[in-house]
């Protein structure tokens, strides 16, 4: 999956970055790369799936889609 993110520099030093199509998902890091690390890990966190919250018919059916 790829998605698209923004990176940019922190008013306090360091760097900002977050996923417009997942909102709320932002991160920081105090460099380009710590950043990255970090959202990638938000991301996955993001779309992790609750499973305990979930409440299936017997009847329903779960397919994977990759995207």
């Amino acid at each position: 999956m790829k998605l698209r993110i923004v990176l940019e520099p922190s008013e306090d030093g360091g760097f900002t970055v977050f996923v417009p199509t997942l909102p709320g998902c932002i991160s920081e890091g105090e460099s380009k790369e710590d950043a990255l690390k970090n959202i990638r890990e938000a991301i996955e966190l993001y779309l992790e799936p609750v499973e305990d919250d979930l409440a299936l018919s017997p009847d329903a059916e779960q397919i994977e889609l990759a995207v």
